[in-house]
């Protein structure tokens, strides 16, 4: 892997780990400020608006060099994160967990952007998927490293390490990615001119409705892994393992396939895997066996779709917009996110607490965006190069 790559790896890391890790820490987060587990899920929420608001840095940001804007975004990272650390309340714990969301989305459409610039011809969506990757190595690693910590030492522990992070990402990216040119500059207004087509709209909507429906059952992973799969709480950072192993395997694959075939196909494939996986949470017994096999199938499928949206917004970008463009992919994600982790909350309201009702919230949300990228799929990807791109894979 190239060094900068790595330097973007290390800063999807951060990112990642401080997006997901909560998830594993919830209930020692939730008992810590005195708040139960569903009004906990707004410390996930709180993360996700910051997300969306932080990709405003990029219109502002258009004449900067997109190497400096990944110094400013591991800057605020290491902030946002030291604050969640020090948190000693509920209110500041949300306040620093937006304040660590706002880098998020403006990273990734940075970082796609240098990836690709930077790709070797014919192989962007894997570089853009080595660099998701470092996302995904956090859920693998760093998420239950941090269950860890909050199971036998202080979950503030995860944070701080993650503030120590960022800082070590500043001096990998100084030493380590080239200098790439700022986009063309096309005005606050040029930047956006891609939304004035309906193709983008249709992807984001996909984005943000197949997120929703994962993050119905994800936001309470670790409580469903205990009181549905009858994992001790001791063990469930072996199962952000399994989730993170998931997510690796699955991102590297969908690059794999994106470089090959349709965008908008691979993701709709993605989405479609979650969504049997959501029917499964619904449907199948609660055991160890199922919950594990269903953990990692989730995640495979929540990450294979990442190489392929990120490029096909990117793409739509073109001509002014492209940072804007990457980063409102990881905007719809995040706005995703803090949707479904409402509505999983209210179905555990709902049905009595019973985990398994997640599934059934975000079942509907699933179907809805593999229905949206494969109308995509079929209408603006009939007549493209796709076909062209498809290369034999030797079995």
């Amino acid at each position: 892997m190239k060094k900068s790559l790595l330097a973007l790896a290390a800063g999807a890391f951060i990112l990642g780990a401080a997006e997901f890790v909560m998830m594993g820490i919830l209930p020692q987060a939730a008992a810590a400020t005195n708040v139960d587990i569903p009004t906990a899920g707004h410390y996930i929420s709180a993360y996700a608006i910051g997300v969306c608001i932080g990709t405003l840095i990029l219109v502002f940001g258009r004449k900067v060099p997109p190497k400096n804007l990944i110094i400013l975004f591991m800057a605020i990272a290491l902030v946002g994160n030291a604050m969640s650390a020090l948190s000693v309340n509920a209110t500041m714990l949300i306040v620093a967990r937006f304040i660590s969301g706002l880098p998020h989305g403006a990273f990734f459409g940075t970082a796609t952007l240098i990836a690709k610039t930077l790709a070797d011809k014919g192989k962007e969506a894997q570089a853009v998927s080595m660099m998701v990757t470092g996302q995904t190595v956090a859920n693998m690693l760093g998420v239950p490293a941090g269950t860890l910590m909050a199971e036998f030492l202080s979950w503030r522990l995860a944070f701080g390490i993650l503030a120590a992070w960022a800082a070590m990402t500043i001096a990998l990216t100084v030493a380590w990615i080239p200098f790439v040119a700022p986009i063309k500059d096309a005005g606050i207004r040029g930047q956006f001119r891609f939304l004035t087509k309906p193709g983008p709209w249709i992807i984001l909507a996909a984005v943000f409705t197949g997120n929703a429906g994962v993050f119905c059952w994800w936001s309470y992973v670790s409580p469903w892994l205990q009181k549905t799969g009858g994992w001790p709480s001791a063990l469930v950072p072996m199962m952000m393992m399994l989730a993170g192993f998931g997510m690796v395997v699955g991102g590297l694959i969908g690059g794999q396939i994106t470089d090959r075939w349709r965008h908008a196909g691979t993701a709709a494939l993605g989405q479609a895997i979650s969504c049997l996986g959501l029917l499964m949470v619904l449907t199948l017994p609660g055991n160890q066996f199922t919950s594990a096999l269903l953990t990692f199938w989730i995640a495979f499928g929540l990450f294979f779709i990442s190489a392929p949206q990120q490029l096909l917004m990117t793409e739509a970008g073109q001509g002014g917009g492209e940072l804007i463009a990457g980063a409102a992919v990881q905007v719809a994600f995040n706005f995703g996110n803090a949707v479904g982790s409402v509505v999983g909350g209210a179905m555990l309201t709902t049905f009595s607490m019973n985990y398994r009702f997640t599934g059934l919230g975000g079942l509907p949300l699933g179907i809805l965006a593999v229905a949206l990228l494969t109308f995509y799929s079929l209408r603006w990807e009939t007549h493209t190069d796709a076909f062209e791109r498809m290369r034999p894979v030797e079995v």
